[in-house]
C-alpha cells in the first residue's frame, strides 16, 4: 500500500512538474509573438493613408488625378563592426525589420524613401564590412519587385565633408543608384546629396551643384507653355513643382518652435544648430530654394520631427528616426502625392518602453507562477477564498 501511494506521488510530481513547464513555456511562447510580432500589427494597422484635397471653394472634393503612395523614412544607422555590439544590433534591427515589413504588408506604399544615414559606419567601415552591411540591409529592407525603393546619401554613409571621397560616394550609388531626378505618376523628385553642399569649391561640391543646374533647367523648361530653343527637343519633364528629398534639413535656427511628441526634448530645442553640420548652411539653402523652386521639402538628420517653412511659404518635414537606438517613439511619414497636391500622415512604431515593461511583466509573472508552485507563496486564488470565508464567518 505504501509503495501504491509513494508510486502515485511521484507520479503527481511529475505531472504537476510537467504543467508547470507548459504554463512557462506558454507564457514564454505568448509574449515572444506579441512582442515580435503582433505587436507590430497592432499598431501600424492604426495608421491610414491621407487623403488628397483639391484646393479652391469645392475644397472637399477629392481630386481625381493618380494619387501615388509614398513612404518616407530616415536614419536607419544599421550598426557596424566598430560601434556595434551584437545584442544591439539584434533587437534594433529586428525592430525596423519587423516594422518595415508589416508597413509593406499592410499599407502598400509604391514607392518608399530613405532620407539618409542608412548606415552608421559607412564613413569609416572597410570594404569588406561594407558588403556585410549592405547585405544585412537587403535582408531588412526587403520588398516586391512592384515597390520602388530609393536612397539618399547621409554623413554616415559617406562621411561629413571633411570625410568625405570620390570612393565612398561611388562605392555608395554603385549600391543605392546615383538617380538624383525621379518622376512617377507626374510627380518629380529631387534627391540631394546634402553632404556635398559645403560651397567651399571642392571637385565634388562643384560637381554637385553642376548637376543641380542641369536639373533645374529641365524643371524651368518644363515649367514653360511654350519650349524655347534652350529646352532642346528631349522629352519634357512633368510640369510639377517638385518635392525635395536630403538627408540635412535647410537652414533654421534651431528647432524652438518645432512641437509634438516626438520633437527633440524641451530642453534641447533652443540650442543653436551649426550651420554645414546640423543644417544646411543659408547659402546652400537659398541656392536650393532658388534653383528647384520645390512645393515639399523632407529631410532628416536630427533624429526628431519638426515642420517649418521657408521662403515663399515652403513646407519642409524633418522626418524622425527609424530606429530605436535613436529615440523611444520611432515613425515614419505616409504620403499621398499628386503632380499639384500633397497630404502628409505621420505613422508611429510601437515605443520600446511598451515592450520592454511587457518583458517584465511577463518575467515578473513567471517568478510569481514559481513561487506558487513551489508553494513559498498562497496563490492569490486561495488566499481570496480564505480571507472571504473568514469575513464570511465573521
Amino acid at each position: 500500500m505504501a509503495t501504491i501511494k509513494l508510486w502515485f506521488g511521484r507520479q503527481n510530481f511529475h505531472l504537476s512538474k510537467s504543467f508547470l513547464l507548459l504554463k512557462i513555456i506558454a507564457v514564454v511562447f505568448a509574449v515572444l509573438l506579441f512582442c515580435e510580432f503582433l505587436i507590430y500589427y497592432l499598431v501600424i494597422f492604426r495608421c491610414n493613408w491621407p487623403e488628397v484635397k483639391i484646393r479652391g471653394y469645392d475644397s472637399e472634393r477629392e481630386t481625381l488625378e493618380p494619387v501615388l503612395k509614398a513612404m518616407f523614412l530616415a536614419d536607419t544607422h544599421l550598426l557596424g563592426k566598430v560601434r556595434g555590439h551584437w545584442l544591439d544590433k539584434l533587437r534594433r534591427e529586428w525592430q525596423m525589420e519587423r516594422a518595415f515589413q508589416t508597413a509593406l504588408w499592410l499599407l502598400q506604399p509604391e514607392v518608399v524613401f530613405i532620407l539618409g544615414d542608412i548606415f552608421d559606419e559607412g564613413k569609416w567601415s572597410s570594404s569588406q564590412a561594407w558588403a556585410d552591411d549592405v547585405e544585412r540591409f537587403h535582408k531588412m529592407f526587403r520588398h516586391p519587385h512592384h515597390v520602388q525603393l530609393k536612397v539618399v546619401a547621409g554623413n554616415h554613409d559617406i562621411g561629413f565633408h571633411y570625410q568625405m571621397s570620390t570612393y565612398r560616394i561611388k562605392r555608395f550609388e554603385k549600391v543605392f543608384n546615383r538617380e538624383r531626378l525621379f518622376s512617377w505618376k507626374g510627380i518629380n523628385f529631387v534627391m540631394v546629396n546634402s553632404v556635398a553642399l559645403e560651397g567651399d569649391g571642392c571637385n565634388i561640391c562643384s560637381e554637385a551643384e553642376a548637376e543641380l543646374i542641369k536639373i533645374s533647367h529641365k524643371l524651368n523648361c518644363s515649367r514653360e507653355a511654350h519650349r524655347s530653343s534652350q529646352c532642346g527637343d528631349g522629352q519634357l519633364l512633368p510640369a510639377s513643382a517638385p518635392i525635395l528629398l536630403q538627408h540635412f534639413p535647410l537652414y533654421r535656427r534651431s528647432d524652438a518652435n518645432c512641437s509634438g511628441e516626438d520633437a527633440a526634448p524641451p530642453e534641447e530645442r533652443g540650442i543653436p544648430f551649426k550651420e554645414r553640420y546640423d543644417v544646411l548652411s543659408q547659402e546652400a539653402s537659398q541656392k536650393l530654394l532658388w534653383w528647384l523652386r520645390p512645393r515639399l521639402v523632407l529631410s532628416g538628420h536630427t533624429h526628431s520631427a519638426c515642420e517649418v517653412l521657408h521662403g515663399a511659404g515652403v513646407p519642409e518635414v524633418s522626418v524622425p528616426s527609424f530606429s530605436w537606438r535613436n529615440r523611444n517613439n520611432p515613425s515614419f511619414i505616409m504620403g499621398s502625392m499628386t503632380p499639384t497636391e500633397h497630404a502628409l500622415a505621420k505613422c508611429y512604431l510601437p515605443l520600446e518602453d511598451t515592450v520592454l515593461i511587457t518583458y517584465c511583466g511577463a518575467a515578473g509573472f513567471l517568478v510569481v507562477l514559481m513561487l506558487i508552485h513551489f508553494g513559498l507563496l498562497a496563490s492569490p486564488f486561495l488566499f481570496g477564498w480564505q480571507l472571504l470565508r473568514k469575513f464570511k464567518t465573521v
